[in-house]
């Protein structure tokens, strides 16, 4: 088996984990690679997935971070490597393509493989308008933001807002609001995963807004339009009795 390791060089547990594991499997260069492995948390997790979408190879992630839900749990000692991969399940998972028009007219693209957030960038509330394929669905959103997330992103930043968990390969995604102000009860909505969403930012000179896909940060923003990308799905490999449909679940009876 060909490995290519992928790591977050900052944290010191994945550097370690990467010296001793590289010196133990012999890596090779990405465009050889069988598998690329991945080592750090979450978020070096969804860095991986982007720096790496020239080479759509299956990821098997080994938790050197916090939480790592996208992740397994690192290795014992006697574990073999090969040998985990080899026995992974896969599972696919879907971008988010984010188009965000900023106030000087230009276009910036990017994929949120968690989600594509809009959050006001000073002190006064967002105003946001939300057309949902086509047809303006709420005239006027007042609050922080606003947030569209995939099933794989449902735990992370969503649920922490009150959205809902979605399960893995449900074909839904979550339209969730941040501390909305008006309208005062309204919690969100689960939409199609080939749903269109267009955000336009309204008074964005006294109400500047932000919009986030995963890491990818762009200010300014007047107009955000996201939908699935299908040509950037990848394949994430998980153990067994570490499975991402599983954790997932489990999600939803924690108290």
């Amino acid at each position: 088996m060909k490995i290519y390791f992928h790591h977050a060089p900052q944290n010191n547990l994945a550097a370690d984990a990467f010296a001793q594991l590289t010196k133990k499997y012999n890596p090779v260069d990405i465009k050889d690679a069988d598998v690329i492995v991945v080592l750090g948390g979450d978020g070096t997790m969804l860095d991986a997935l982007k720096d790496t979408q020239n080479f759509p190879k299956p990821l098997y992630g080994l938790n050197y971070g916090t939480v790592g839900f996208l992740l397994n749990p690192r290795m014992n000692e006697n574990d073999n490597l090969p040998q985990l991969i080899s026995q992974a399940n896969p599972v696919s998972v879907t971008p988010l393509r984010m188009i965000a028009t900023t106030g000087d007219g230009k276009a910036h693209s990017a994929l949120g493989f968690n989600e594509v957030s809009l959050f006001r960038e000073e002190r006064h509330t967002a105003h946001i308008r939300i057309t949902i394929d086509g047809i303006v669905r709420m005239e006027k959103l007042i609050g922080d933001g606003v947030m569209v997330a995939t099933p794989q992103g449902s735990t992370a930043y969503n649920m922490t807002a009150g959205g809902p968990i979605l399960p893995i390969g449900c074909g839904l995604l979550s339209l969730t609001p941040n501390n909305p102000f008006v309208p005062r009860r309204w919690k969100g909505a689960i939409l199609p995963a080939t749903t269109k969403f267009s955000f336009e930012v309204l008074e964005p000179s006294t109400r500047p807004v932000s919009v986030t896909a995963d890491s990818t940060e762009i200010r300014d923003v007047h107009r955000v339009d996201i939908s699935e990308d299908m040509s950037g799905q990848r394949t994430l490999l998980f153990n067994p009795r570490h499975h991402l449909h599983e954790r997932a679940l489990q999600e939803q009876f924690i108290g």
